[in-house]
């Protein structure tokens, strides 16, 4: 494979000279197989240019495509994650997690413009435990909302998620419940909410506030649902229709309002919020 090539070599030799060949500045696409530069990756909304796949974002970059440049405000939570079931090595993946993805929890919260439209805005991040919804991203999620009844502010959430996080237990489970009583409040405040769907968004995440949008929006092929596919097919012990929970078939079944490319995301949400303000 040309990566491992690369891998195995920083330097080519030349007759005239040596030239340098960048290891780690490339990236193989998940769906085509495609090897892919990542400078020219970036540029095109981290979306392969051969066959369109949108590969997954973290909550830093998400957030430099969606919010105007120097917009972005962090709100300042101090809550830590905690270890109700005492699973050894939990809260040392955690710390270890922080410093790896340089954000605290599995979801980025704060206030932003887009295209000078004020919004609170909450980015889930899958590389941190898959973006799976513990204590603290439920309560970050539910301070948010607040925040945005409170400032009357339209809220933007993109969700990426395995689902409640098993090693908080039922604390975890109680997080559905909590967004999904701040979005109810949220509604009868009349304050717009748009969901915005990533791949994957799994389990108690969909089951709560990812579903839950005054408009719900969906990038293309992202996989959505509550259990996966493979589940319950063996629970039901019947086959499956053709690309099932992907955002198309959602769509054509009227689970979601619209799918989005990426690079038409931030025009499509500045416009819903300019129609709404």
């Amino acid at each position: 494979m040309i990566i491992d090539k690369l891998k195995k070599r920083n330097k080519v030799d030349n007759k005239e000279n040596k030239v340098d060949i960048p290891v780690g500045k490339w990236v193989k696409c998940d769906k085509c197989s495609e090897i892919l530069y990542k400078d020219t990756l970036h540029e095109n909304f981290s979306v392969c240019t051969n066959c369109g796949n949108h590969f997954r974002l973290s909550a830093r970059r998400r957030i430099k495509q969606i919010v105007d440049e120097g917009t972005f405000n962090s709100f300042e939570i101090d809550i830590k994650t905690v270890d109700p079931l005492k699973i050894d090595g939990y809260l040392e993946k955690i710390e270890g997690l922080k410093t790896k993805t340089g954000i605290d929890e599995a979801v980025v919260c704060g206030t932003g413009k887009i295209n000078n439209e004020d919004a609170v805005i909450c980015v889930m991040d899958g590389n941190f435990l898959m973006g799976s919804m513990g204590s603290v991203v439920g309560e970050k999620i539910t301070y948010s909302i607040e925040k945005a009844i409170e400032l009357k502010l339209p809220i933007i959430i993109f969700s990426v998620s395995g689902g409640a996080r098993m090693q908080e237990g039922i604390i975890s489970l109680m997080q559905m419940a909590k967004t999904s009583s701040a979005i109810s409040k949220l509604n009868n405040a009349g304050i717009l909410y748009i969901s915005v769907l990533t791949d994957p968004t799994y389990g108690g995440v969909t089951a709560s506030f990812a579903s839950l949008g005054d408009i719900i929006l969906a990038e293309p092929k992202s996989m959505i649902g509550f259990a996966g596919p493979r589940v319950i097919k063996q629970t039901i012990g019947q086959e499956l229709p053709d690309g099932f929970q992907t955002a198309e078939f959602l769509l054509e079944h009227g689970f979601i309002d619209k799918i989005v490319e990426r690079k038409d995301m931030k025009d499509t949400i500045y416009k819903l919020l300019k129609f709404h303000s």
